[in-house]
């Protein structure tokens, strides 16, 4: 707790418990001075703290916090500056498009951002009108990315994630044949891509909240310049457990991705290749931070395919 430029700062044990987790030094010291640098960036900004979002994100710290003439905003800030960098600029890029208005940016780490209702994630809504509501928001999201950007390609990403899974492939002795079918429709899918859009990267019904001057917009993207598909792979696989529950799941899956693909006019198969991937990636990731549960519904989902 930090009493700095007046206003105290306790860091939740969600996100201090994660980065302790992941036990990268950086990432320590970005958690040690944490409560100085927020209460720090509160008076520099002539912010107001209402309060830390509590139990938060694992990935970084909120606060909604009040500006000096009485409106309402969010503080936001994570331990990589660079990939707070790239939020940024795509934030910057949809100019509130489809997605929470930039206010102001540090280069330190440290965003501004519009106030929505964080309580009130596109999760609230039932599975299918909650799709149709994240399909529409989409497709405002996907917009060329200017000339020049910061942000990484898919195949920059793929290719990274494809030397994990290579690592991790021993983990499952059951599920090697989806792994080495995830990495070769993925190679594939690579080689002839031709798509450059700008994408949100981590696009599900948790990432959108409800908001005054639109029903729903998206936050924290984690954006990558590339095809639909790819992002679109992400929205295909949540609500795992409904899709598990549901009589036939099989089929409900595969019914799942042929709706999402007609309505935003994606190839069906380019679809279906990247959901397979990216679902064999998460189970793999989650199955080596020993979340057997998790791991065992994304690599389940992936079957279904």
């Amino acid at each position: 707790m930090s009493a700095a430029a007046g206003q105290q700062i306790t860091v939740p044990a969600r996100l201090a418990d994660a980065v302790r987790a992941r036990a990268d030094e950086a990432e320590l010291a970005w958690l040690a001075a944490l409560p100085d640098t927020v209460a720090a960036q509160l008076a520099r900004w002539e912010l107001t703290l209402e309060r830390v979002v509590d139990p938060g994100g694992r990935c970084g710290l909120v606060c909604t916090v009040l500006r000096g003439d009485g409106t309402k905003a969010v503080l936001k800030t994570g331990p990589s500056a660079a990939g707070t960098a790239r939020e940024a600029a795509a934030l910057a890029h949809w100019a509130g498009r489809g997605a929470v208005l930039l206010l102001a940016q540090d280069p330190s780490g440290f965003l501004l951002l519009e106030r929505l209702y964080g309580d009130i994630p596109l999760r609230s809504l039932a599975e299918a009108k909650a799709m149709l509501e994240a399909a529409g928001l989409l497709q405002r999201l996907w917009l060329p990315p200017a000339d020049v950007h910061p942000f990484r390609t898919v195949a920059e990403q793929v290719t990274e994630l494809s030397a994990a899974l290579r690592r991790h492939r021993e983990l499952s002795p059951d599920a090697q044949p989806l792994v080495d079918q995830a990495l070769e429709v993925s190679a594939a899918l690579l080689a002839d891509g031709t798509e450059q859009l700008l994408l949100h990267g981590d696009f599900h019904h948790g990432k959108v909240l409800a908001a005054d001057r639109a029903p729903w917009l998206a936050v924290s993207p984690r954006p990558l310049v590339g095809e639909r598909a790819y992002d679109l792979a992400w929205l295909a696989q949540d609500r795992l457990d409904t899709l598990a529950g549901s009589p036939g799941p099989r089929g409900a899956a595969r019914r799942r991705l042929r709706q999402l693909a007609d309505a935003v006019e994606v190839d069906h198969d380019r679809l279906r290749g990247w959901a397979l991937f990216r679902a064999v990636e998460a189970g793999l990731r989650r199955l080596a931070a020993g979340a057997t549960d998790s791991a065992e519904l994304y690599l389940e989902f992936a079957d279904w395919l």
